[in-house]
């Protein structure tokens, strides 16, 4: 199937910080009638675009080995058999046991899945940070009540579609017929996401990635200047769009506004 089927499908499994699922109108206008094989999406993180266009074919990867093993195991048609609480006992009890199989090497497990997705739906605001010895450290969020999913084989028909990786955004393997949409971590300083952070020189390293391709691409960042500068200098068109702002330390929901970087798609010079 060449052309992308823009239909409203499954609502992304994760709470997700910075998701971007708003985004997903905008996208389905610029990218109608655009043709294109497979969505390929080397910063994958929670699944809002790609839910949200639902490509025939998609091989979406991320750096983070637990949010891969999770979409992994949904392809499988996961089914949870575990302990899901809205409480601190239950939520520390989990974390405690998530940490422990990190350090045993014990990651790639249904289990491991299972505990993940329960973390990030019980933990503050929905975010992924660890410490510096790997351990998954977020508090356990504010919420009166919590909905849980233990049955997913409603993903599996869609899941088993797409191929989901795990390594540095180098490692993807772009084909002729492909469409990039690359969200990577935004040019603002913020808790660690997964070992390594992203920093300007990651920025510039995604540009010259991306630079072999002559594909239909698109980036979405924090609109700082040099974002702007590093995107125009390399042949990309500008959007800038107001973002929700869902995470706030000093509660300010005032919307930030994004950049959404294309190259190759005219469509979006219209928008």
């Amino acid at each position: 199937m060449l052309i992308a089927e823009f239909e409203k499908t499954l609502t992304p499994p994760l709470k997700w910080a910075g998701g971007k699922r708003w985004q997903v109108p905008l996208l389905q206008r610029g990218l109608e009638g655009i043709r294109y094989k497979r969505l390929v999406e080397p910063f994958v993180g929670g699944l809002g675009v790609s839910l949200g266009l639902n490509p025939q074919y998609a091989l979406l990867n991320d750096i983070n080995p637990h949010l891969i093993n999770l979409y992994q195991w949904l392809s499988r048609g996961l089914v949870l058999d575990l302990e899901m609480e809205n409480s601190e006992d239950c939520y520390y009890r989990n974390r405690k046991r998530f940490n422990q199989n990190i350090l045993s090497g014990d990651v790639h497990t249904a289990e491991m899945a299972g505990l993940f997705y329960y973390l990030n739906r019980t933990c503050f605001n929905g975010l992924c940070r660890f410490n510096s010895k790997g351990g998954f450290n977020v508090p356990i969020g504010r919420y009166k009540t919590v909905n849980y999913i233990r049955d997913f084989t409603n993903y599996a028909p869609i899941f088993k579609r797409w191929t989901f990786t795990l390594g540095d955004f180098e490692t993807v393997e772009v084909l002729d017929g492909d469409l990039i949409y690359a969200d990577p971590p935004h040019d603002v300083q913020f808790t660690t996401y997964f070992a390594g952070g992203f920093s300007w020189d990651d920025q510039e390293g995604l540009i010259n990635w991306l630079a072999q391709y002559d594909v239909p691409t698109l980036i979405s960042n924090q609109s700082s200047s040099r974002i702007k500068e590093l995107y125009q200098d390399n042949g990309y068109n500008l959007l800038e769009i107001p973002a929700p702002r869902r995470i706030s330390s000093s509660g300010d929901r005032t919307p930030a506004l994004e950049v959404l970087a294309f190259r190759n798609i005219k469509t979006f010079e219209v928008l």
